[in-house]
């Protein structure tokens, strides 16, 4: 297996709330949450959603709550759920406090849209009461507009006084359960609204760019803003909003957290070359191949697709697994080792065969399982393919030549 991950990013220390049985602050990893688009009321629907939520990575799921079949539908999927469920309040009390009977394990209240102080504190007593925490849900696109006309717009410092005056008045309720999220679309405007916050609480911070939009573009903007903060050690948990299933927010959130080193790696990560003039197989195509085949079986391991065999297992030495392409066949590999030579079609069952393998049996046994014959004939596949097509097969050399000699003609008119 994989050695334990240690993340080089010194984390701000903040407290530690617990949404339902999942610790969120402090020092608990960094957990990873979506938001269903179903209708809450259809119980079933939502469940599924959830359950698919769940299985993507994601830790804490947010349902609406915005009618009365809402809040009933709340009450027969939280029993249910395999993840706490944060219900999602923007306009009505009452929804918030038919969500608490309901069962959830936390309300997301939005300061810009539930502003009367009398129901805000009333809330907040009932949450207290409850053990059940708040997330103070900021967002530049709804706030206040005492705030707005304040500040001439959604300023970072427009987004922390609203988070600071929501928390004044639950502390008039001696209530401090909370953490706080400061979302804005524009990207430089959230990092800088949760930078000054960080500076001012100790409550857990929940990352995201709100409408970050489709993907790409959207995964792209929501990884600037989450990434930058977390790599500067802000944040406890987090959300990609995308305009796309929702699962494909878990899977982001996922892979984000583990690329950095902030959980633990639970699925494939699935490396492999751009393609050069060597590939000896479309590279693209058998990297999504092994992708899909390899997603989902909760095999954590780095697994390589190399197009060819001159560089190919040398320059993923470092993936716990690979497989390199040569003269038709396929070059299987284990941390840089070659263990088996097999026919190109084969080359996608042969890493998922192996891939579980190392999983049960561990890399010492694999390696110890190893044919013995594989390496020489690697080796006479890649002594092949350099003679056909040469240690240069993208002509970088000529190119180089080419270039010192058009500076050099440049030099000798300028000199003249």
């Amino acid at each position: 297996m994989p050695p334990t991950v240690s993340s080089r990013y010194e984390r701000r220390q903040t407290r530690k709330i617990m949404v339902g049985s999942v610790p969120v602050g402090g020092d608990s990893p960094i957990t990873v949450q979506s938001m269903t688009i179903t209708k809450t009321a259809d119980v079933e629907g939502t469940l599924a959603q959830i359950y698919a939520l769940k299985a993507a990575g994601a830790d804490i799921v947010r349902c609406t709550c915005n009618e009365k079949e809402a809040a009933e539908g709340l009450a027969r999927i939280v029993p249910r759920s395999p993840v706490p469920i944060v219900a999602d309040i923007h306009f009505h009390v009452e929804m918030a406090l038919a969500a608490l009977e309901a069962g959830v394990q936390c309300l997301r209240l939005n300061p810009g849209n539930l502003r009367k102080p009398e129901e805000i504190k009333l809330v907040a007593r009932e949450c207290r009461d409850r053990g059940v925490p708040v997330r103070i849900g900021v967002n530049a696109g709804s706030l206040d507009k005492d705030l707005y006309d304040k500040y001439g717009g959604p300023t970072p410092e427009a987004l922390v006084e609203s988070a600071q005056k929501e928390l004044r008045l639950f502390r008039e309720v001696d209530f401090d359960n909370v953490k706080i999220s400061v979302k804005a679309s524009n990207v430089p405007l959230m990092i800088e609204a949760y930078r000054q916050l960080s500076e001012t609480v100790d409550h857990p911070l929940h990352l995201g760019v709100t409408e970050a939009g489709p993907p790409p573009a959207g995964t792209i903007k929501g990884t600037a803003g989450i990434a930058t903060l977390l790599s500067e050690g802000i944040g406890d948990t987090i959300r990609y909003s995308l305009t796309a299933d929702p699962v494909e927010e878990a899977k982001a959130g996922r892979v984000l957290l583990e690329a950095l080193g902030l959980r633990e790696r639970t699925n494939v990560d699935l490396i492999a070359c751009p393609a050069c003039g060597r590939a000896e197989i479309d590279v693209y195509k058998v990297a999504q191949e092994a992708q899909a085949a390899l997603e989902g079986r909760e095999i954590p391991l780095q697994v390589a697709v190399m197009g060819c065999v001159v560089n190919g297992p040398g320059e993923a030495r470092s993936a716990d697994l690979g497989i390199a392409a040569g003269r038709h066949r396929g070059h299987l590999f284990i941390r840089g080792r070659i263990v088996r030579v097999v026919p190109e079609d084969e080359m996608v069952s042969a890493l998922v065969d192996e891939a579980e393998k190392l999983v049960k049996e561990g890399f010492e046994a694999r390696l110890a399982a190893a044919d013995e014959s594989a390496a020489a004939e690697a080796e006479a596949d890649r002594r092949a393919l350099l003679d056909d097509k040469g240690a240069d097969a993208n002509r970088s050399e000529a190119r180089v030549e080419l270039i010192e000699k058009r500076l050099k003609q440049f030099d000798d008119q300028a000199s003249g």
